[in-house]
């Protein structure tokens, strides 16, 4: 297995290494302001638009480290800001005028790939002509072909497309000068971690490697010794005890999980909640019984196809859904910043797990809350939780409601409609908002979120006119064509 980063010959690194991080003299004199930071102008000027005013503390303590070019281990969060903090190190090193893959970003999702794309398309403006290709599976391997013979910049993509390209050689990646592995852990979790392997052997030995991952199980050190050269390791905020996030846990009887799921939806009445469940069965269960007591509420696991995954995706984040009721491997990728509640509906059997579900809420320096419920059988669980995170759990009893406490369910504020047609078919934002507030008689405050895909476009409408608009606008023009379209 090749070493893996630039800078002096490979020394290896053990265990107690790993464990024992080397202290960074530059994290102690850094300030919280990016204009700090050995940045172009115009990265700075964009960043300013992007409204980055100041640094989160992963991009504080990281940043100094990464534009050295030196690897990192990071443990933090997701919402801690982590995908700003390599992909500034990113363009700090790229050479646009090479059209050569320079960057890898690996994410254990299609989901997150595209997050991540997405997020360095924005840094890179500053930049000139940067193209960022996403390599993913859930979508045809013949266009990401053509793509990648035009040459391409950056690429991100998850372990089992990648791997693809590369035994097809239609992916070279000699030229890479920075590999970064987004969220390892869950890409153990997934099985992956053989694949990255074999990932970061097709990778020049003479490059900068960053970690990033929300928890830092043993499987991983063992690894790192392989893929990093004498690391940085920074910690932030990995146990949430900046008391952003508001816990409490419930004990319950089994038998009535579901009818307390419905209770503390009703008490707590959060604009948008994602519920986690341990099962795919579980989800699927649970979101057809709060659909039956009114909620908006859809599920998202594994057994899923892509396109029904992505169509619940755009629902939940464009608030046509307010409650997605999802596995942990499902959830992953999700980028919600706003994100007012979570609830384990079942108890994560990895108390690390849990400490990751719960960074979903309370992100951007909002507050949130985080809801547990705990059966009989699940005490011991708990009691590891409580271990982990150094302080008593929170216990209270349900809330108890009545005809007059009680709330109606949430109603989710959009409607989403799915035109049959997308960048394949040339269709821009600003086509389908001039289509739908021309021929289509809306008002601009009457659409809400655009997505375009590859094949399709998703339009958030308001849910008061969404219904009785439909018939007109399934008969406008858009370019000058008809579109086929429905409401989701």
């Amino acid at each position: 297995m090749a070493a893996c980063s630039g800078g002096a010959p490979h020394r290896g690194l053990t265990r107690a290494a790993l464990a024992s991080p080397r202290p960074n003299p530059l994290i102690s004199v850094t300030t919280h302001l990016f204009s700090t930071l050995p940045l172009p102008p115009a990265q700075l000027d964009n960043l300013a638009q992007m409204g980055y005013a100041a640094m989160t503390p992963v991009q504080e303590q990281s940043l100094p480290t990464i534009l050295e070019g030196r690897d990192l281990i990071v443990q933090a969060r997701t919402g801690s800001g982590k995908t700003a903090a390599f992909g500034l190190g990113i363009m700090h090193r790229l050479n646009p005028d090479r059209w050569v893959a320079q960057a890898l970003v690996v994410c254990p999702t299609r989901e997150l790939s595209e997050q991540v794309a997405a997020e360095l398309r924005r840094l890179a403006r500053s930049e000139g002509n940067i193209k960022v290709l996403t390599l993913t599976g859930g979508a045809s391997a013949r266009p990401q072909v053509e793509s990648l013979r035009h040459g391409a910049h950056i690429i991100v993509g998850t372990p089992g497309r990648l791997l693809d390209h590369i035994s097809r050689r239609t992916l070279d990646l000699s030229a890479v000068h920075t590999l970064v592995l987004d969220e390892a852990d869950r890409m153990v979790d997934m099985g992956f971690f053989a694949d990255v392997m074999e990932i970061a052997e097709a990778c020049p030995v003479q490059r900068q490697t960053l970690l990033f991952s929300a928890t830092y199980p043993d499987s991983i050190r063992e690894d790192a010794g392989r893929l990093l050269r004498q690391p940085e390791m920074i910690r932030v905020d990995v146990s949430h005890g900046d008391g952003r996030i508001e816990q409490h846990f419930y004990e319950i009887e089994d038998a009535k999980r579901l009818e307390a799921v419905a209770t503390l939806l009703r008490h707590f009445q959060p604009e948008s909640a994602l519920l986690f469940c341990n099962t795919k069965a579980a989800c699927a269960d649970l979101a057809a019984y709060l659909r039956r007591e009114g909620f908006s509420a859809l599920a998202l696991h594994g057994d899923m196809e892509q396109l029904d995954r992505d169509d619940v995706l755009v629902q939940f984040s464009n608030h046509s859904c307010n409650i997605l009721v999802a596995t942990d491997v499902a959830a992953r990728g999700l980028d919600i910043p706003l994100l007012p509640m979570v609830l384990n509906v079942e108890l994560a059997r990895d108390p690390q797990v849990h400490i990751h579900r719960i960074g979903r809420t309370g992100r951007m320096q909002e507050t949130g809350r985080a809801l547990s419920l705990c059966g009989p059988e699940e005490r011991h669980i708990a009691s590891r939780t409580e271990k982990l995170l150094e302080h008593p759990l929170d216990w209270r009893p349900l809330p108890r409601l009545n005809k007059a406490s009680m709330g109606r369910p949430v109603r989710a504020p959009m409607a989403t409609l799915l035109v049959l047609g997308g960048k394949k078919a040339k269709l821009r934002p600003g086509d389908l908002l001039g289509a739908l507030t021309g021929d289509g008689g809306l008002t601009r405050d009457q659409v809400g979120k655009i997505n375009i895909t590859d094949q399709v476009s998703y339009i958030a409408l308001d849910r008061d006119i969404a219904r009785s608009a439909f018939p007109r606008l399934s008969n406008i023009l858009i370019k000058g064509r008809k579109q086929r379209m429905k409401l989701l």
